[in-house]
């Protein structure tokens, strides 16, 4: 079954989603680098099982969705999050998020809880136990290192878009080792990232992370990094996720930053793209937290 394409916007700016089903709203938020394609293996699964299930292109990987004031704060972009709500005529959402789709949803359901039914969170711990922790963690600072490398503004985006975007297939090679993703999507994301303005747009995210203004220094900014998150959460981290190393994420998801609750499963035989490298294991999870947070 094709999957819709529906125009979403937030002021200016528009974004394009691929929609399956009917029912109560799933809208899934998908990380770098990737599109709305990331979860075209969950949208039939929600859509069979009675859910409205849509994903969407996030701020900056399409022209049109490109802010002239360059803004990729995670708070930003949660405030796109919340107009897309609205405009799929939804009180409440169920929210699935992947890489940076999960930090944006982890932001989203802490300024907004009243709008979500639940949250689940792949491949990405709670934004600021990541920024506030991450010193302790030796192995990931070393995987890490492109984070930094991306704050090389021009030299880093001419690096990545060399040679066909060689970099882009190094970093799935790495982060979800043993798994060859299907060229089709390999080359979909990278004629993603091709379009104007779109590479930039991508670090753009990581150069809003590690801005001055946005690093936990004080007292004040540490508490307010470490935010609660008032919603059902289920964490999903991969067995072998080479980018965000599984221990890492489970070290970094804590139960009182959750007061409506936490779960936290691994997914065996998955790296970082997990929900693509295992969709059967993860739909069944998926289904199961779902259902759960359906009201009767």
């Amino acid at each position: 079954m094709p999957f819709e394409e529906l125009h979403l916007r937030h002021k200016e700016l528009e974004f394009t989603a691929l929609a399956l089903g009917q029912g109560p709203v799933v809208l899934c938020l998908h990380g770098f680098p990737d599109n709305a394609r990331s979860y075209r293996l969950q949208l039939p699964a929600l859509a069979s099982a009675g859910f409205r299930a849509v994903s969407v292109t996030l701020r900056g990987y399409e022209p049109g969705s490109i802010p002239a004031n360059g803004d990729y704060t995670l708070d930003t972009i949660s405030q796109d999050v919340l107009a897309m709500i609205d405009q799929l005529t939804a009180d409440k959402v169920h929210l699935i998020g992947h890489d940076w789709g999960a930090a944006v949803g982890f932001t989203a359901a802490a300024s907004a809880p009243q709008r979500f039914s639940s949250l689940t969170a792949m491949a990405v711990p709670h934004p600021g136990r990541f920024l506030t922790g991450l010193g302790r963690h030796p192995r990931q600072l070393a995987l890490s290192w492109y984070m930094l490398f991306f704050q090389l503004r021009g030299i880093a985006d001419r690096i990545v878009m060399r040679k066909d975007y060689r970099f882009i297939r190094m970093l799935w090679r790495r982060w979800s080792p043993g798994w060859e993703a299907p060229e089709t999507e390999l080359q979909a994301v990278i004629r993603g990232l091709g379009q104007p303005g779109v590479t930039a747009a991508s670090l753009g995210y990581y150069r809003a992370a590690l801005a001055p203004r946005s690093l936990p220094f004080s007292a004040t900014a540490r508490n307010q990094a470490l935010f609660k998150v008032p919603v059902p959460t289920l964490a999903l981290t991969g067995e072998n996720d080479g980018c965000i190393a599984t221990e890492t994420f489970q070290s970094m998801m804590h139960e009182a930053d959750f007061p409506a609750g936490l779960v936290v499963r691994q997914i065996a035989g998955a790296g970082h793209f997990l929900h693509q490298e295992q969709p059967e294991a993860v739909n069944a999870i998926l289904l199961e937290w779902l259902a759960r947070h359906e009201p009767a």
